[in-house]
């Protein structure tokens, strides 16, 4: 076996195993057992090649875009990331919470890129959630023809459990994916958890391609311009829209 090409297969592995959190240099070396300079090394050649992203100078290492490709997942887009990866990070800096990009696959709303904002209290979530548990999933959903959102609907049924308690029939959950498409926004208060959610569409030659969301601790959002906020995450969804014409 040749060695060089092992340990670089196991730091990707180690990267992927949470995904949602980036990893710094210390922290993959001793979890591998590598030297520190031979661990930079190889992260270096990874991130030069796309496999592994470096967020940012000591904030550590997240899987870059040649690794999603691999897997054939349908649901990266290598324009819609190259589009919006400036305007998350700017918009990141100006609300400092943590944002995310996602698509709708199946009835999974899959996370394809996100920024960290700088707080010591944020807010994570799953690359992958079932739709009607997010505001970004409920968000894709809305945007839907009635005639897809009918087909989804059919086929995966309504919320259950806690996942969205207000909705108790399909009367009530199509109303309420009606106002967030005629308001283009989402707002999810997720009470066990004292999160809050906000999502917004992104376009695509007139066609929703994906949702950009903020999510981040209640009691901030309480404290904070939320008019203001939901103008930033509007702001940034139009500059990455530009950027896809």
């Amino acid at each position: 076996m040749i060695q060089v090409i092992n340990r670089a297969l196991d730091l990707l592995e180690l990267i992927a195993n949470d995904p949602e959190q980036p990893k710094s240099l210390g922290e993959l070396a001793d979890g591998l057992g590598l030297n520190h300079g031979t661990c930079a090394n190889i992260l270096k050649t990874l991130v030069a090649r796309g496999y592994v992203e470096q967020v940012a100078a000591k904030k550590g290492y997240i899987l870059g875009a040649k690794a999603y490709t691999l897997t054939g997942n349908e649901a990266y887009q290598k324009d819609l990331l190259e589009a919006a990866r400036e305007p998350m990070e700017v918009l990141t800096q100006a609300v400092n919470e943590n944002c995310l990009l996602a698509v709708l696959k199946d009835n999974q709303r899959v996370v394809i890129h996100r920024t960290f904002a700088e707080q010591d209290l944020q807010v994570r979530t799953a690359d992958l959630k079932p739709v009607y548990d997010s505001a970004s999933g409920r968000l894709l959903l809305a945007m839907l023809s009635p005639e897809k959102l009918q087909r989804f609907i059919s086929k995966y049924g309504l919320p259950s459990g806690d996942s969205w308690p207000e909705i108790q029939s399909e009367t009530q959950l199509i109303n309420a994916l009606a106002l967030m498409c005629r308001d283009e926004l989402a707002l999810q208060t997720i009470p066990n958890r004292h999160v809050i959610g906000l999502a917004v569409p992104i376009y695509k030659n007139g066609i929703v391609v994906s949702s950009l969301s903020i999510y981040l601790p209640e009691y901030r959002y309480m404290a904070m311009d939320k008019q203001g906020l939901v103008q930033d995450l509007r702001k940034c969804a139009k500059s990455i829209n530009n950027k896809l014409i």
